[in-house]
């Protein structure tokens, strides 16, 4: 269903929630190609400048909003009452959902949008990449910490709001599906990233059947574990608050971790054409691993802690395989601004998980460091 323009329904979703005082104006906001998101400025009555975050969620692309934010709920009051007990400061700590004026979790407009608002976390930033090592390190302890505070919650009370998103197994089977149909006849020319992922089938299966064979844990994850989706204190550097909860499902905490380590421990772009400036950063490697596992600790099983690399290995191997599907597909899923680019991102992810494979003992014994 085609959504009409989010400035058309902003006036009404702003009448459906209390904001606590008088709204002055309400703008654009953020870098986010998901959802509709606005900056609410208010004034209350003692004159200050009080914001807030606005959001339309995409329903095309979360088709189940009421799931989606009764995950989202479940998770941030948890969270909340965790950081009180432990002494913490809940309204920097964690998100806040601010319910609607008939105390629902979202308010939805005359054309069916679904909106949804967050007090604005102040002091904080909001960075787009790595340009030092210490931030992967301040990401790595807010996404450990993350794991640590959610490890009491049970994770299967949760709505999986993207069906198998990191079921390698399926990923794999999809891959399949697209070479057997050929459906744009480009298999003849991409042989060797197909026989890359071939010979890694067994490979696909690792982590999915160690959990449903009881041997990891199904945890809260959040599914996108990327540098933008922590706020960093201004004044510090420090990560306090993980955000963009949309992906908030059961899965595997090796997930979370290897999607970090597939982002970050890299200095080329998605796209890079040249292999040879495609390389994975063991020492960032190591970095990330010394503040996850410090943040997280004993709140993770000692089979998790020795698949970490897998969960590395297999984040980047599933996303390759993604970006190989759609261009196989014709590009139909990630949006592409010139040919091949698909390929080119199939390639730079098949590059770091054959450095991956060549380091897999110093990965291994990095991880048992930790």
């Amino acid at each position: 269903m085609a959504l009409c323009k989010a400035e058309e329904t902003l006036p009404q979703a702003l009448t459906g929630f209390d904001f606590g005082g008088e709204i002055v104006g309400a703008v654009r906001y953020g870098k986010g190609h998901i959802n509709d998101t606005f900056c609410v400025y208010t004034q209350n009555e003692q004159g200050d400048c009080v914001r807030y975050i606005l959001q339309r969620i995409n329903t095309n692309t979360f088709t189940d909003p009421d799931g989606l934010m009764e995950n989202i709920v479940g998770v941030t009051d948890y969270l909340r009452s965790i950081i009180e007990k432990n002494g913490g400061d809940a309204a920097r700590e964690t998100m806040t959902v601010l319910r609607t004026k008939e105390g629902k979790n979202f308010y939805r407009d005359s054309e069916g949008g679904c909106w949804r608002v967050y007090p604005f976390i102040e002091g904080t930033v909001c960075l787009q990449s790595v340009e030092k090592p210490e931030q992967f390190y301040e990401s790595a302890k807010a996404f450990g910490h993350f794991q640590r505070l959610l490890s009491g919650y049970d994770a299967s009370t949760l709505h999986e709001t993207i069906a198998k998103f990191h079921d390698t197994r399926n990923r794999f089977a999809n891959f399949k599906k697209a070479l057997d149909a050929d459906a744009c006849g480009r298999a003849k020319d991409v042989q060797a990233e197909i026989d890359f992922v071939l010979a890694r089938e067994k490979d696909c299966a690792v982590l999915m059947d160690l959990l449903e064979a009881g041997k990891l844990p199904l945890r809260v994850t959040h599914n996108d574990t990327k540098l933008n989706n922590i706020l960093m204190d201004k004044a510090t550097g420090t990560g306090i608050c993980v955000i963009d909860l949309d992906t908030v499902m059961p899965g595997l905490a090796l997930n979370d971790y290897g999607d970090s380590i597939r982002f970050g421990a890299n200095h080329s772009a998605e796209d890079e054409k040249d292999l040879s400036k495609v390389n994975f950063d063991i020492e960032l490697y190591e970095i990330y691993t010394k503040g996850f596992m410090e943040a997280a600790g004993d709140a993770l099983t000692p089979a998790e802690k020795e698949y970490l690399p897998w969960g590395a290995k297999l984040m980047t191997l599933e996303c390759g395989i993604r970006f190989l599907t759609d261009y196989l597909e014709g590009d139909h899923y990630f949006r592409v601004h010139r040919e091949g680019q698909n390929l080119d991102r199939c390639r730079t992810q098949f590059k770091l998980v054959s450095d991956m494979e060549n380091c897999w003992d110093e990965m291994k014994a990095i991880a048992a460091k930790y």
